[in-house]
């Protein structure tokens, strides 16, 4: 979960970012798009009734806070987002809706509940949908599950060593314990309320949460085992809480809303993750293995991609050839900081200098541009 507050020696990185990304998005989008203008204190649309199908949200952010925009179902699962729009910035958003009552929201600073507007969808004409599409959701519902499953019992030796007080253990169980969920984390993110309960920093709280009473999952346990240095009783606890969080996150997963459009849209979302987070050394800021979660967000989105890769070609040929290559560097450009052959063996990120952060944000950002048009090239927009 991406908190406001940063760092001030990572805020100048991170508006860099967030304007680039805004930028790349300033292609018109179609007559029948959700004209959105978000402000610090105003959501407005332009209509409150579409027909089922393809939905585009047209969104302008004139506030002066970094925004995001949803489309919620009544019980505030995610239809589709789209988190760190700039201030001054526009992104078009494409996802397929299906008839029934939404709302849409923008959250100003991207906090809160957000301010919202409804939705009607009416019943209208199915989409036709590129039989190859359908295979590529059932595939990545299929990779999800795996993730989270695989996830269980390296979590589990993670709060084990924590109980056990063993600080050398559960530092080392750490970082493998969140690679599931960092490739997939845009479907856990879905439902809502898992996200904030496993994986907000203290500075992602809300306003009037206590840190000591209200922080959990495993950055509040990254603070205890290396900035704290040691394992007190209430940290055995949280351990316990987490690993219940990340169970009930494992039976809840099969059952999410995956479409083609929500996977491309993820696969952006995860590259966010990294540009707001990894890059800017935020994410692990007590025990520095944010090239752990870097290459698990980048393997989750390459993952979606992957799959929808065959009907994007189709429709925008020119588009997955950039894709391509800019999935290609930067897996080469995070995979030069390996430090071992495992899945979480990589260098320190506090070791890495300025300079060569620098080169992974812009394969970053040469891969955020594109991948952003992904949704619009499946629906053949």
């Amino acid at each position: 979960m991406r908190p406001i507050t940063r760092p001030v020696a990572a805020l100048s990185a991170v508006a860099a970012l967030l304007a680039l990304a805004g930028c790349a998005e300033k292609a018109d989008a179609g007559d029948d798009a959700i004209r959105v203008t978000a402000t610090d204190t105003a959501c407005e649309t332009s209509r409150t009734e579409i027909a089922a199908g393809h939905l585009e949200l047209a969104v302008e952010n004139k506030g002066s806070k970094v925004t995001e925009v949803y489309v919620l179902y009544p019980d505030d699962r995610i239809v589709t987002e789209r988190e760190n729009i700039g201030a001054g910035t526009k992104a078009n958003i494409t996802a397929e809706i299906q008839p029934g009552a939404y709302e849409i929201a923008c959250k100003p600073g991207m906090k809160g509940d957000g301010i919202r507007q409804k939705l009607t969808v009416t019943g209208g004409k199915a989409a036709k949908r590129d039989p190859r599409l359908d295979e590529a959701v059932a595939a990545y519902r299929t990779y999800v599950r795996e993730q989270a499953e695989e996830t269980l019992p390296k979590a589990e030796a993670f709060t084990e060593a924590v109980k056990a007080g063993d600080l050398a253990a559960a530092r080392k169980a750490y970082a493998p314990s969140r690679i599931g969920w960092e490739r997939t984390e845009p479907v856990a993110e879905s439902f809502g309320d898992i996200d904030p309960k496993v994986d907000v920093r203290e500075d992602g709280l809300e306003e009037g949460q206590d840190p000591e009473k209200d922080w959990t999952g495993w950055h509040r346990l990254e603070r205890s085992l290396w900035k704290d240095g040691k394992i007190t009783d209430r940290d055995k606890q949280l351990a316990d809480r987490l690993l219940a969080d990340l169970t009930d996150w494992q039976r809840r997963v099969g059952t999410a809303q995956i479409t083609p459009t929500s996977m491309a849209n993820g696969a952006k979302e995860l590259l966010d993750e990294v540009a707001t987070g990894k890059v800017t050394g935020e994410e692990e800021r007590y025990s520095h293995t944010d090239l752990v979660d870097f290459k698990a967000n980048v393997e989750g989105a390459e993952k979606a991609y992957t799959l929808l890769r065959a009907t994007a070609e189709k429709n925008d040929a020119a588009l997955v050839k950039r894709l391509d290559a800019a999935f290609a560097d930067l897996d080469k450009k995070v995979d030069a900081y390996r430090d071992g052959p495992g899945s979480h063996d990589f260098r320190a990120y506090d070791t890495v200098r300025e300079a060569d952060r620098k080169k992974l944000s812009d394969a970053v950002n040469a891969l955020a541009e594109p991948l952003s048009k992904l949704a619009a090239a499946v629906v053949g927009k």
